[in-house]
């Protein structure tokens, strides 16, 4: 795998500071409301485990599971869920923990199907944030870094399902997904 690896851009403790920040905002902004974490599979689980044993307030967590990309490196534009969620979301302040926003079509489908739900609230939470891919209007309400526009994996981002496991960010080399 560490071939395939053109360049480190965040080391393991660089995203332990990240996620740590993140994680103290999240509690100080959460207290006293119902908070539930949903992550978005598969992408973000990695970051989701890491950012929820930083937050010092109780809350829940639930799953989902979307598609828009397959084995490609850019989004198909359609959005399918492929796992949904196991609780009624009413009354509950939703947070949405997302490995990567980028185009934002994903984000902005699942905000639309929640909102019909009737939650308390719901704001975005993202380790990386690529505001140049952009293609709908959604920002994130919390951003752990912008990244360039470069293919990155590991630390739960993938290439065609690998490089999830790397402890890391790293560019992926050109010649691996070309």
């Amino acid at each position: 795998m560490m071939n395939d690896i053109d360049r480190i851009l965040y080391s393991k403790e660089k995203l332990e500071e990240i996620v740590s920040g993140l994680g103290k905002q999240i509690s100080e902004d959460y207290a006293d409301r119902n908070l539930l974490m949903i992550s978005i599979l598969k992408g973000s689980v990695v970051f989701m485990a890491d950012l929820m044993r930083s937050i010092t307030i109780p809350c829940e967590i639930d799953f989902m599971a979307t598609s828009s990309y397959g084995n490609g490196t850019k989004t198909s534009g359609t959005v399918r869920i492929l796992k949904d969620l196991d609780r009624d979301v009413r009354d509950y302040d939703i947070l949405l923990v997302e490995d990567i926003l980028d185009s934002g079509k994903t984000l902005n489908y699942l905000m639309d199907v929640l909102y019909a739900r009737n939650p308390s609230s719901i704001r975005i939470c993202t380790l990386f944030d690529k505001p140049e891919r952009r293609e709908v209007d959604i920002k994130a309400d919390y951003k752990g870094i912008s990244v360039p526009d470069e293919f990155i994996v590991g630390y739960g981002l993938d290439y065609a399902e690998k490089y999830r496991n790397l402890p890391f960010i790293g560019v992926l080399k050109k010649e691996i997904y070309e």
